[in-house]
């Protein structure tokens, strides 16, 4: 962190004035006549008795009040000079029943639901805030607990970030989520959509070796390249295990389908994910002004997309072989217009 400060003064000059009251009385003055004089010389009378005069022309009122010139009030001897109106109709000065001692006192008092607040305000010195945040809650945990009736929270930026981080992090599992039931139902079958699911876990494990070979933090951008890279290695996944499984429902061994179908869509696999990660290298390399901030996204997605690309090539076809090495081949489609469901040939069946 650098530039930490305290966003409010805590040390402003100020000027105490402790009435001495038995005095006070003993001049014929109350505590209350001596602030009020206090207030009244240093600001305005108008907070002391609020004087109004109305023009009888016009019947518009103006405000009167009386004002001591800043220039006749400079220091704490011109404020001990200050007259004091008593009973007895003397004029006491405010030295003569109060001790005027000089101190400092917080310049500005912030509140937050009623409690006091004191913002401790800095920058961070990297471009990881969430590392800084880290460090901020160790600092925290070390200083131990805090008195009765303190308390530390930490704001800004930070919490923002938590609350993308996690809105994001539910909106990929609800996008998962959401993808394994739409491709069971394709699939009528949710081994198979589990299968192509599970190039996932190879995304992730993309993304995190390209982040710490590049030294990227995990951010907005790296994580949105990562959604980017997981919808792309599931497309490749759709289209190995489509093939492979057609294949196994025509009479080949699993094992050999799945090596059937990474040999013949290598091609187009490896098309869509060598031209998603070639246009995404001038954004990784952060060529140009202002380019870093979006240098993880495209660094996110050719680490991902790269180990999956593999995964789909290599362990794909592996898992599927072991998966679906004792699947039924009869389709399990209860549709009566699909050409393959069992209930369609039963019906069309005169016997």
């Amino acid at each position: 962190m650098r530039d930490v400060e305290l966003e409010e003064p805590l040390h402003y000059p100020t000027l105490s004035v402790k009435i001495d009251r038995v005095l006070a009385g003993q001049l014929g003055a109350t505590a209350n006549d001596a602030a009020a004089a206090v207030v009244s010389s240093t600001s305005s009378s108008r907070f002391i008795a609020a004087n109004f005069w109305r023009d009888p022309k016009s019947g518009v009122s103006y405000q009167v009040q009386v004002e001591v010139p800043q220039a006749q009030m400079t220091s704490a001897e011109d404020i001990a000079n200050i007259s004091v109106s008593s009973s007895t109709g003397a004029t006491p000065q405010l030295r003569q029943l109060a001790t005027l001692e000089p101190t400092t006192v917080p310049g500005e008092l912030d509140r937050k639901n009623g409690l006091w607040m004191l913002a401790v305000s800095a920058n961070v010195a990297s471009d990881d805030v969430g590392g800084a945040a880290g460090e901020i809650r160790r600092a925290l945990d070390d200083m131990g607990v805090a008195p009765k009736g303190v308390k530390a929270e930490v704001r800004g930026q930070v919490a923002a970030l938590r609350d993308i981080f996690r809105e994001l992090g539910l909106g990929l599992t609800a996008a998962i989520g959401v993808i394994l039931l739409l491709l069971t139902a394709s699939f009528q079958s949710l081994r198979l959509a589990l299968v192509v699911v599970s190039t996932t876990p190879a995304v992730l494990v993309g993304v995190v070796l390209m982040l710490l070979a590049t030294g990227t933090s995990l951010n907005l951008e790296s994580f949105m390249g990562t959604i980017m890279a997981v919808g792309v290695a599931v497309a490749n996944a759709i289209l190995l295990v489509t093939f492979a499984e057609q294949k196994r429902r025509g009479g080949v061994d699993s094992h050999a389908a799945a090596r059937a179908a990474a040999v013949e869509r290598l091609r187009p696999v490896l098309m869509t994910s060598l031209a998603m990660i070639a246009g995404m290298v001038p954004m990784a390399v952060a060529f140009g002004e202002g380019s870093e901030q979006t240098a993880p996204l495209g660094r996110a997605l050719i680490g991902g997309l790269g180990v999956a690309t593999l995964a789909t090539l290599f362990l794909l076809p592996t898992v599927f072989g072991i998966v679906q090495r004792r699947a039924a081949t009869v389709s399990r489609s209860l549709d009566p217009e699909d050409p393959e469901s069992p209930v369609r040939a039963h019906a069309e069946d005169p016997t």
